[in-house]
């Protein structure tokens, strides 16, 4: 006689604990755990070895984080949440057409509110790709509920926000990856050692190019589609100037598929994101500091674009060390980064690599085809082992916070328009109570919504 499969509810409010999750495996449910061991790729997988993935976040990216994730052995996907209902199917398909592929259980349950979503018993670890103003609030609530995080850079909209996040990681002993994935891209690890070693000799200066700051919210109101919870969509953003606009929520169809054709401009407005600053500035940045050995630091002043004539913006390091947004190469609009040093200089974006003592390094250079960076299986291996191993990833939270907290001084010393100073010792702005003020440091969040493990100074 068939032994009877048990039914569980698809219904986004019912919960499924590990040991549900297992027991159903016995019967067929969970498809590839049925056995002691399974296979992908050829790669055997001990059932002790299995990250069971949620999604938090289903735009262009969050789908390409799936991709990636998806070529790392022992990895399964069992839910995923979005504010938009044509994105969250969008991404269930996208899973289940994985999961038939790879011989497991056609399955991916869709939630509108991550709450929910955190309840599962049977999730190990969260992958979170939402816009910035949510990312800290996820994430620490991931963390409160056992889970282990992958974030997307940057690690949130504010300073404040980074280091809550940064305290709620230790105080919960979970793992954070940040989605800054040139750390595991080869031509920059080469370029971090290369510094490192000494070969350029003492660094004086660096040059890194990431592009133009935000700009004030300006798109006209559109009515909001029915597939969309705007309202969710703010979450604790507490400004009555943003309004619903299908650039700051790229539109995406099904039946035909049409996906984004572009990236949701909510990065670019000062209201919603820190623009280039932040977007390009928390991988090359990212990258500088991780060279120069300041990693968890960061700059003490910030003098903007513009002030006093100045043709750049600069950070100064307490160690005498100068960076400045300014082009990095011939081509002034190439995101990168050049080290200089009393001994040579190094030039550093993806695909290329270069140093002006060849001897010591061969130009290295490649075609990097549009969104091949957005996946990078490497990076995201890298956070499954460190799940596995119980230890903190290439890219961990300290590293993230400390970048955040640099890409939003930039934009505080820029819209100020006069140098800021920062102590990354204490975390503190000194006596300058307007940079205190200011909303990249903190702003009240709209109710309900508040933000735990927060520590507000000034």
């Amino acid at each position: 006689m068939k032994k009877k499969v048990p039914q569980i509810s698809q219904k986004e409010s019912k919960s499924m604990s590990r040991r549900q999750f297992l027991a159903a495996a016995g019967t067929g449910l969970a498809g590839f755990m049925i056995l002691p061991s399974f296979t992908i790729d050829g790669v055997r997988v001990a059932p002790s070895d299995r990250i069971v993935l949620g999604f938090v976040g289903l735009g262009q990216q969050g789908c390409s984080d799936f991709r990636s994730f998806a070529a790392c052995p022992g990895v399964q996907v069992a839910a995923c949440c979005d504010v938009d209902s044509i994105k969250r199917e969008r991404f269930r398909r996208y899973v289940t057409k994985w999961q038939k592929e790879k011989g497991m259980a056609e399955r991916c349950d869709t939630y509108e509110r991550y709450e929910k979503l955190l309840k599962r018993k049977d999730i190990d670890a969260i992958a979170i790709a939402t816009p910035d103003h949510w990312h800290a609030l996820v994430a620490i609530h991931s963390l409160q509920a056992g889970k282990d995080v992958y974030v997307q850079k940057p690690l949130s909209y504010t300073i404040t926000e980074g280091l809550a996040v940064q305290r709620a990681v230790r105080a919960n002993n979970r793992i954070l990856q940040m989605g800054s994935q040139q750390r595991s891209s080869s031509e920059f690890q080469t370029a971090i050692a290369l510094v490192q070693s000494g070969a350029l000799g003492d660094i004086k200066e660096i040059y890194v190019r990431v592009g133009e700051p935000p700009k004030p919210f300006d798109l006209p109101e559109m009515p909001v589609p029915e597939n969309l919870n705007f309202n969710l969509w703010l979450g604790p953003l507490n400004n009555p100037k943003i309004h619903y606009h299908p650039d700051i929520c790229p539109v995406v169809t099904l039946d035909p598929e049409k996906n984004e054709t572009l990236w949701g401009a909510w990065r670019w407005y000062e209201e919603t994101g820190n623009g280039y600053p932040a977007d390009w500035g928390a991988h090359m940045y990212d990258i500088a500091q991780a060279a120069i050995g300041m990693d968890g630091l960061g700059p003490v002043e910030f003098i903007p674009k513009g002030y006093n004539g100045a043709e750049y913006a600069t950070m100064k390091y307490a160690n005498g060390i100068i960076m400045q947004e300014r082009p990095f190469t011939d081509d002034k609009e190439a995101k990168g980064i050049k080290f200089i040093g009393d001994k040579g200089w190094l030039k550093v974006t993806r695909g290329y690599i270069e140093c002006s003592d060849s001897t010591k390094l061969k130009k290295q250079q490649e075609e990097i085809a549009a969104g091949q960076y957005e996946v990078s299986s490497p990076h995201m291996q890298n956070f499954i082992d460190a799940i596995r191993e119980h230890k903190d990833p290439i890219a961990p939270v300290e590293y993230g916070c400390s970048t955040n907290t640099l890409c939003c001084l930039f934009n505080i010393a820029r819209e100020l328009n006069r140098p800021v100073r920062w102590n990354p010792a204490t975390l503190t702005f000194g006596n300058d109570k307007e940079a205190f003020a200011h909303r990249l440091y903190y702003y009240d969040y709209r109710r309900p919504y508040t933000l735990p493990y927060l520590e507000r100074r000034g």
